[in-house]
């Protein structure tokens, strides 16, 4: 049974579903770096609560939820082929907004030298992002319930499942029993629940998209389970996340686990909903070549990301007055922007510790002046 269709309107969904995606990554990286304006604002503040309070921080939780919801319909719509390797902008996004929150004046040579990878990473990632649209797989499928379950019958995607399994099962073994805490072991397991998400996804988005159209698919058990398994398959996803960026730099975690999810994604497309199908060899080409060009421009984004600077004091005798001065070898007062212009979605700028505001560097200047001494600083307790 052929539940594909070619026509015009598919194309137009096509169109749709790429536009939700562009649109959802563009806004999730604008968010990410509001809130992160909000967090370099308040930077040295005790208590964490603080952030929740501002309107800054309110405004970029809005827009992430409008972002991933419009993600989340952008699978509905275009191909999961299609739609996967459209992340690429969130890291064409966040070099763009990082030169902006630069702010510093310097000579174009001086530029080119410091940001010249980000940049020519931003033009591949556009010329990549260009070929994925333009020779895209085109196909269009309901995707009812009927049409989900006989998917999941099919030998192809059994073989794919226990394949994915087995590999899964590999590679948690080794990182349980023998700590192989590799990045490349952590991704890995990351990309192989992505695929169970981004396969969950789409079959639940286009439901309930069906049925918010008049068509119920929400009764149905495939819907439940597929429910199910894309919720446990992110939270799961979250927790390797969160320990390869302990371990690791997180620009290197997000140019990796880009690539890795990316590419298992779009062989989960092509087996599962046969996305390719209909696509002859000179398309398909063109289309691993955009993606393979996506890749390059969001490691060469990433490339130069440092980590951010911590606090890290030494003292010295100030001869003026005879006090010891602390001093700090990564002050600064924002996020850090030297190695790259990225900044947001792709690149967690958290990670680090919290820079140090002035007014708590005096603060421990005075402290340490009074337990140096046993009491305060005698010119001042003259004055």
């Amino acid at each position: 049974m052929d539940f594909f269709r070619a026509d015009g309107s598919s194309y137009t969904d096509n169109l749709i579903g790429t536009l939700l995606a562009i649109f959802g990554n563009v806004l999730i990286s604008i968010s990410l770096s509001i809130q992160k304006q909000s967090h370099v604002a308040l930077v040295g503040t005790k208590d964490p609560r603080t952030f929740y309070r501002t309107k800054t921080w309110w405004f970029g939780f809005i827009f992430t939820l409008l972002g991933e919801t419009a993600n989340f319909v952008s699978y509905a719509f275009a191909p999961l082929a299609l739609v996967a390797p459209l992340n690429a902008i969130s890291a064409l996004t966040s070099s763009i907004l990082g030169l902006i929150f630069l702010r510093e004046k310097s000579k174009p040579k001086d530029f080119i030298q410091r940001h010249g990878f980000s940049f020519l990473g931003c033009i591949l990632t556009i010329a990549g992002t260009y070929l994925l649209v333009a020779f895209g797989p085109n196909s269009h499928e309901k995707l009812i319930a009927e049409n989900v379950v006989a998917h999941l019958v099919g030998w192809p995607v059994l073989l794919y499942l226990l394949l994915g399994i087995i590999a899964f099962c590999l590679l948690l073994f080794f990182y349980k029993k023998h700590h192989s805490d590799y990045v490349v072991v952590i991704l890995l397991l990351v990309a192989l629940l992505g695929s169970v998400t981004v396969i969950s996804v789409k079959a639940v988005s286009s439901m309930l998209v069906l049925t918010v159209e008049g068509t119920m698919q929400l009764n149905y058990p495939i819907f439940t389970v597929l429910l199910v398994c894309m919720v446990a398959s992110v939270a799961f996803q979250a927790g390797f996340l969160s320990q390869a960026c302990k371990l690791y730099e997180s620009s290197l975690v997000a140019s990796v686990n880009y690539i890795f999810s990316t590419t298992l994604a779009v062989v989960a497309g092509a087996v599962f909903y046969q996305e390719f199908k209909h696509e002859d060899a000179l398309h398909i080409c063109m289309f691993l070549l955009g993606t393979a060009i996506c890749f390059l421009g969001v490691f060469l984004i990433t490339k130069n990301r440092k980590r951010a600077k911590t606090f890290e004091p030494y003292v010295t005798m100030n001869m003026n007055n005879g006090v010891p001065t602390i001093h700090s070898k990564g002050e600064t007062s924002q996020a850090d922007y030297s190695g790259s212009f990225s900044y947001g979605a792709l690149v967690n700028n958290d990670g680090g510790a919290a820079a140090i505001s002035q007014v708590e560097k005096e603060h421990a200047t005075a402290n340490f002046t009074q337990t140096s001494n046993g009491q305060p600083d005698s010119k001042k307790h003259q004055n």
